[in-house]
């Protein structure tokens, strides 16, 4: 066994365990793959879980579904309607999460060589196939690099500033929290931009990720211990939330701009 923590004893990031499902969540994927199958049969090329239903530790009720969608070309307008419409569909009928998201990739985007470190690595490592063309088989192990950290979460201005702007605008409280929550998340994931080139462990849980952002800017660890709280539990005024992610987005984007 390593001694690195999300690495296997070979150094290489450690996949996802091959486990069933959690009988709560399991009705729902399989009513997913069904559904998806069925109405896109020429369009899916395969269907991946990441996040929380992927790890086996989802939350009923607060925990979303998070669903990797390859297709075998870009969807027409009335494709990506038809798409929209059946994961509504599907997020009415299953409380039991609190959202459903599609992120979609297209099957050549997914296989070109400059986006190993991004679709290459996420789906070796971060996703499990339920149906389909399995992709992550093409793959080899990864080694823990800043490249792929750069890959996957390189765009955290962006995205936080899309949390941001977003929760200004939701109209209701369950929206907010969902948004605190989800944008709470990508911000301590962000944190890995900071790692070293040479360090050889791989964080894999939002605990994980706050203890690297401390260990590497002590003058953010008041953030860790905020947006690790929020990832669970939103309280305290919108604003006050939106002002802390603008502020932690902005340190954060100047302490990897600092990097060698």
């Amino acid at each position: 066994m390593s001694h690195y923590p999300g690495v296997d004893a070979d150094g290489f990031i450690q996949c996802l365990p091959e486990q069933p499902l959690q009988p709560l969540f399991a009705p729902l994927v399989e009513e997913l793959c069904a559904l998806l199958s069925r109405r896109f049969p020429a369009l899916l090329d395969g269907l991946y879980l990441y996040g929380s239903v992927a790890r086996g530790d989802a939350r009923p009720g607060t925990s979303d579904l998070d669903v990797t969608l390859v297709l075998a070309w870009a969807p027409s307008a009335e494709e990506a309607q038809r798409l929209e419409a059946t994961r509504l569909e599907l997020q009415a009928r299953h409380p039991q999460v609190s959202k459903i998201d599609f992120d979609i990739g297209v099957l050549s985007e997914v296989l070109a060589p400059g986006n190993l470190y991004r679709w290459g690595f996420w789906l070796k490592h971060q996703c499990r196939c339920i149906w389909g063309n399995d992709l992550g088989l093409r793959f080899a192990p990864f080694r823990p690099s800043r490249a792929i950290a750069l890959a996957v979460n390189g765009d955290f201005p962006e995205v936080l500033e899309g949390y941001a702007q977003h929760l200004e605008q939701a109209a209701s409280a369950t929206e907010q929290q969902r948004l605190q929550r989800a944008a709470a998340r990508k911000a301590l994931r962000s944190a890995n931009l900071l790692r070293g080139e040479q360090e050889r462990g791989w964080p894999s849980t939002l605990h994980e990720h706050a203890q690297l952002l401390s260990a590497a800017e002590p003058g953010l660890s008041g953030y860790a211990a905020f947006f690790l709280q929020q990832a669970y539990a939103p309280q305290g005024p919108v604003a006050d939330f939106v002002q802390r992610l603008r502020a932690y987005s902005a340190l954060l984007a100047g302490e990897v701009r600092a990097q060698p």
